[in-house]
C-alpha cells in the first residue's frame, strides 16, 4: 500500500467523514491508526504500572475510506508512482505535480 506513516489523509466515509489526520502506523496490512479518528473507548483492567478505566483510543481504518492529501496544494487528491533516474519510485501528486515523500 502507497500509504505511509506521517502522512496526511481525509476519512471518506464513517463516523469521522470529512476528517483530516496523520497515519500513525499501520498494525495491519491495508488497515492504518489515523490521530484522534476513529476512536473508541476500551474497559481496561488494572495491570501493573496501567492505570485502570475507561479509556480512549484510536482504532484501526480500512485504506478504501481513507484518501491521501498533498502536502503542497493541500487538497484530497489520487497520486501515481513515477520513477526517478535513480531508478527509485516517488509518489506524485496528480492534481499539482508535486512529489510527496
Amino acid at each position: 500500500m502507497w500509504i505511509k506513516k506521517k502522512d496526511k489523509v481525509i476519512v471518506l466515509a464513517g463516523k469521522d467523514k470529512g476528517k483530516r489526520g496523520e497515519v500513525l502506523s499501520a498494525p495491519k496490512p491495508d488497515f492504518f491508526l489515523v490521530s484522534k479518528l476513529n476512536m473508541v473507548k476500551k474497559h481496561q483492567k488494572t495491570r501493573g504500572t496501567e492505570v485502570g478505566g475507561i479509556i480512549q483510543k484510536e482504532m484501526g481504518m480500512h485504506r478504501s475510506k481513507l484518501m491521501l492529501v498533498c502536502p503542497q496544494c493541500e487538497a484530497p487528491n489520487r497520486f501515481k508512482i513515477q520513477f526517478l533516474e535513480d531508478g527509485s519510485k516517488t509518489r506524485v501528486c496528480l492534481k499539482c505535480s508535486a512529489r510527496i515523500d
